[in-house]
């Protein structure tokens, strides 16, 4: 076996983790993949040379540069671990049932900071879902869920800048503020539950890592909708609202051309 180190300058977040694993799903080569995102590097274990795998990930445009590469003797393949699996449709699950709940109060509420909130746990969904989904299916269908995946993302964000847009330059309904605080401040609980799920399984793997970054920056977007909710009734402006919607709403956007690097 051989293991060959490579450099992805541009790998700063989790999804670009699942851009990458979905690229290389195709070569039969690969054995296994390790990723450490702080330090931007990817391991991978491979039985040919590294032609093909450097020039999957050069066409992600992720500036990908080679490290190293020599052979191994004490490859051992992981297994799978069911209880990670477990821990991610869980986490999955809470985050699909509190979009619905998201979304719904946010339309009630008059809430554009809400909408966009919902969505940015949709997009995550998404991300995870598709590694779930696509296990044992073929390449093509892969890219087949992503592209499509992707493309929803990117109507639902379009939409939503249009939107904001609109409220800004328009007369609207003031946002109930207090709605906004409360349905955020339950989801804000729902992440850190699902962090704590994550954290529990004590597990090393990347995926799982990854979910817990992303999972950290929800709770961070979910503080960012409670402040808005608290401004707009400070101010008595609907501005906040309007500003944490628009900027959470570039986030999914930024998210649905990731993952149509998918159907590359």
């Amino acid at each position: 076996m051989i293991k060959t180190i490579f450099k992805v300058n541009k790998m700063d977040c989790p999804s670009e983790e699942q851009i990458i694993r979905m690229k290389l799903a195709g070569l039969d080569s690969i054995k296994e993949l390790h990723f450490d995102i702080p330090n931007r590097t990817l391991s991978v274990i491979h039985s040919d040379n590294y032609d093909e795998i450097l020039a999957q990930l050069s066409s992600l445009d992720l500036d990908t540069k080679l490290i190293s590469s020599q052979v191994i003797d004490d490859f051992i393949i992981s297994k799978n671990h069911s209880e990670e699996r477990k821990a991610l449709v869980l986490v999955l699950s809470i985050n699909i049932a509190f979009f619905i709940i998201e979304i719904l109060a946010g339309l009630l509420a008059n809430s554009m900071g809400l909408v966009a909130d919902s969505l940015d746990m949709l997009a995550d969904g998404i991300v995870y879902g598709l590694a779930l989904i696509a296990v044992g299916r073929t390449l093509s269908l892969k890219k087949n869920i992503a592209k499509a995946a992707g493309f929803f993302q990117l109507i639902l964000a379009v939409l939503g800048f249009i939107e904001v847009i609109r409220r800004f330059i328009g007369t609207e309904k003031f946002p109930d503020f207090l709605t906004m605080i409360v349905v955020s401040f339950f989801a804000l609980i729902a992440n850190t539950i699902c962090l704590y799920i994550l954290q529990k399984s004590k597990s090393k793997e990347a995926h799982i890592q990854a979910s817990m970054i992303f999972t950290s920056n929800d709770i961070i977007i979910n503080a960012g909708v409670i402040f808005a909710g608290i401004m707009v009734n400070l101010l008595n402006s609907s501005y906040p609202d309007l500003i944490i919607g628009l900027i959470v709403f570039v986030i999914v956007a930024r998210g649905s051309f990731k993952i149509f690097q998918l159907a590359k």
